[in-house]
């Protein structure tokens, strides 16, 4: 018996104490359900502290925020230039080359000893009526007479500048087709980081002109994207950048067109 009385936890302790006792007392009961009490508050306890910690890691990996990545969505491009208007009349064709003014040849003589007249020059009636040059050629007789300017007598032309097409025969075309322009756009475009940060997204409307050589220039912005003047330039970067189009053609020849082009700035 002093055995068992040493023992803590064993639970003849309570017989030894209430022996002889009214043992429906309560704290008998209570003394010998203890140990069962204790181990089950102990789990109990570590149980919660588990729970809670696995929910904690639950909620921080949905809660966590994913960095937001920038995606150009092309599908909404249209490329195909409208249908021609049967009404409209046709683009007029190329215009005809110049007239050839007549001209006379006059060069100055130089003096030599032994130098000998091979090309005398024109009579003085000829130069009156006709230009002086340094060839002799037949005029057309459409051909007019650009009036002189300053003491020297030097008339100058100027050059009348090349209409540009809306609508061509063959339009303009990105090398290998609009799949390697969208590619072109997503490789090279660089989502600005403050439109990133302030979540700002839109399209850029631009408008720019393919000249016949195949070059862009005059690159516009039709309509930006709301708030984010960092991504139109970006679209304006983008697009100077690009490799020499296939020109557009008009009656065979090569010839400078408009093209619009947007560009979808978006985070997913």
């Amino acid at each position: 018996m002093a055995g068992n009385w040493n023992s803590v936890v064993d639970d003849s302790r309570n017989d030894i104490v209430f022996e002889g006792r009214n043992q429906k007392y309560g704290a008998y009961d209570l003394r010998r359900r203890y140990n069962w009490t204790v181990t089950i508050i102990l789990a109990s306890m570590v149980g919660t502290l588990l729970l809670g910690m696995g929910v904690k890691a639950i909620l921080g990996l949905r809660g966590e925020e994913v960095e937001k990545q920038p995606v150009l969505d092309m599908t909404t491009i249209d490329l195909t230039p409208p249908p021609a208007d049967k009404n409209e009349p046709p683009p007029p064709p190329p215009p005809p080359p110049p007239p050839v003014m007549e001209t006379v040849k006059f060069v100055p003589p130089v003096i030599k000893d032994d130098a000998v007249e091979t090309d005398p020059p024109p009579p003085q009636e000829k130069l009156t009526e006709t230009n002086v040059s340094t060839v002799t050629q037949e005029g057309d007789g459409d051909a007019v007479v650009v009036p002189s300017e300053g003491p020297t007598g030097n008339g100058v032309v100027e050059e009348k500048a090349p209409e540009i097409f809306t609508v061509v025969e063959e339009m303009p075309e990105f090398p290998g087709g609009p799949m390697e322009m969208m590619k072109y756009i997503q490789k090279n475009i660089q989502y600005p980081q403050m439109a990133k940060e302030a979540g700002l997204s839109g399209k850029c409307f631009l408008k720019f002109v393919v000249n016949g050589n195949g070059n862009i220039s005059d690159v516009q912005v039709l309509k930006g994207v709301p708030g984010c003047q960092e991504c139109d330039k970006e679209a304006i970067r983008v697009v100077k950048s690009m490799p020499n189009w296939k020109p557009g053609k008009q009656n065979g020849r090569s010839v400078p067109v408009f093209f619009n082009l947007p560009i979808n700035f978006q985070l997913k």
